[in-house]
C-alpha cells in the first residue's frame, strides 16, 4: 500500500496532508466522515502520524470532497490518538498545501471541516487568514492537581476544548528551556480536569491546557505553551488555541473587536489575530505561514510489523 502525502510546517508546527492512497471516508456529512475516518481508519492515522515515520506532534490532514460545493475542499484533522473538529496551524497549512498543487491561488476560499466551514484567505506573499468558527466562553473552572494544588483556568471553545490556565496559577515559566517542566505541569493539570468531569458543552474533552507567559518577541501580547491530544506541544501558537484566548479576552472585555492581537509561541513564531462580533457569535480571525517541507510517498510493506506505527 502507498500513501502520497505532502509535509509542511506552520510556525514550526508540521502538518501532514494525505491528498491520495487512501479510501473516502463515509458518511452524509463531514462529521460522519470524521466518525467513520475515527473507527474505521485508525490503521492509516497510526500509520502516517505515529512513529517510525511520524511523531507525537504530527497533525495529519486528510483532503475529502466537500459537500457544500462553495468550499474549495473537505478535511479531516487527526493526532497520533484521534481526529480534532478542527485545526488553526493545519488549516494554514492545508492552504499552503493546495496552493502547492496548484488547486488553488491568492483570494479568499471556504473549506469544509467536521466542525462547520472556515473561510481561509491566501494572500499573495504566502500568508493565510483564517475566519474560525464562532468560539465562547464556558468561564472559569478549579481542579485539585496531584503535583500543583488548586489550579484555575477558563474553559474555551476555539474549534477545540482548551483550559486557559490562569494568571495566577502556579505554573512553570514560558521557556522554551522549561518545556518538559511545563508538559508535566499541564499534563497533571490535564487529567485532573478529567478526573473532574470538567467537560465541552458537548460532551467532549477538555484535551488542549493553555499556559501563558509575557510577550518576548517584539509586538507580542503573551507568550504560550499549549499541550496538544498527543501528549507533546505545540510548536506554533496554535490556531485553535489562539482564538480560545481571543474568545476569553474578549468576554472579559479585555480585547475589542477588530484590534489585533499577537500570540507568540514556545519557540517564538507568532500568530496575528483579531475577533469580530457576529450576532451573539464571537468569530476569531488568525493569520500565519506555512512552508511546504516534502512531497513524498508513504509505503506500507506488509512485511513491516511496524507498518501502522509504533502504539
Amino acid at each position: 500500500m502507498e500513501v502520497q502525502v505532502i509535509d509542511s510546517h506552520t510556525g514550526g508546527e508540521p502538518t501532514r496532508v494525505i491528498v491520495g492512497g487512501v479510501d473516502i471516508p463515509k458518511g452524509n456529512s463531514m462529521a460522519e466522515m470524521r466518525e467513520d475516518f475515527e473507527q474505521n481508519f485508525r490503521d492509516i492515522r497510526n500509520g502516517v502520524s505515529r512513529e517510525p515515520r511520524g511523531s507525537d506532534v504530527m497533525v495529519g490532514a486528510m483532503l475529502v470532497p466537500p459537500y457544500d460545493p462553495t468550499c474549495c475542499t473537505g478535511v479531516i484533522f487527526f493526532t497520533t490518538v484521534g481526529t480534532l473538529g478542527m485545526c488553526g496551524h493545519g488549516s494554514i497549512g492545508v492552504v499552503e498545501t493546495l496552493r502547492h498543487l496548484g488547486r488553488i491561488k491568492p483570494g479568499t476560499h471556504k473549506i469544509e471541516t467536521p466542525v462547520g466551514i472556515i473561510e481561509a484567505k491566501l494572500e499573495e506573499n504566502g500568508t493565510v487568514w483564517i475566519t474560525n468558527v464562532a468560539s465562547f466562553s464556558l468561564g472559569e473552572f478549579c481542579v485539585e492537581t496531584d503535583g500543583y494544588g488548586t489550579i484555575c483556568g477558563d474553559v474555551v471553545w476555539g474549534g477545540n476544548w482548551f483550559f486557559l490556565v490562569g494568571k495566577n496559577a502556579f505554573a512553570p515559566e514560558v521557556k522554551f528551556e522549561n518545556r518538559m517542566d511545563l508538559l508535566r505541569f499541564t499534563s497533571d493539570v490535564k487529567n485532573a480536569l478529567k478526573i473532574s468531569e470538567v467537560r465541552g458543552t458537548d460532551g467532549g474533552e477538555v484535551d488542549h491546557i493553555e499556559v501563558f507567559g509575557p510577550g518576548i518577541v517584539p509586538g507580542a501580547h503573551s507568550k504560550n505553551y499549549v499541550l496538544c491530544p498527543g501528549m507533546d506541544y505545540d510548536r506554533s501558537p496554535c490556531g485553535t488555541g489562539t482564538s480560545a484566548k481571543m474568545a476569553a479576552l474578549y468576554t472579559k472585555g479585555e480585547l475589542k473587536p477588530g484590534d489585533h492581537w499577537v500570540q507568540e509561541s514556545i519557540t517564538g513564531s507568532t500568530f496575528t489575530g483579531f475577533v469580530t462580533i457576529e450576532g451573539d457569535k464571537i468569530i476569531p480571525h488568525i493569520s500565519g505561514r506555512a512552508h511546504v517541507t516534502s512531497q513524498s510517498t508513504l509505503i506500507f510493506d506488509a512485511a513491516d510489523s511496524f507498518r501502522w506505527g509504533i502504539s
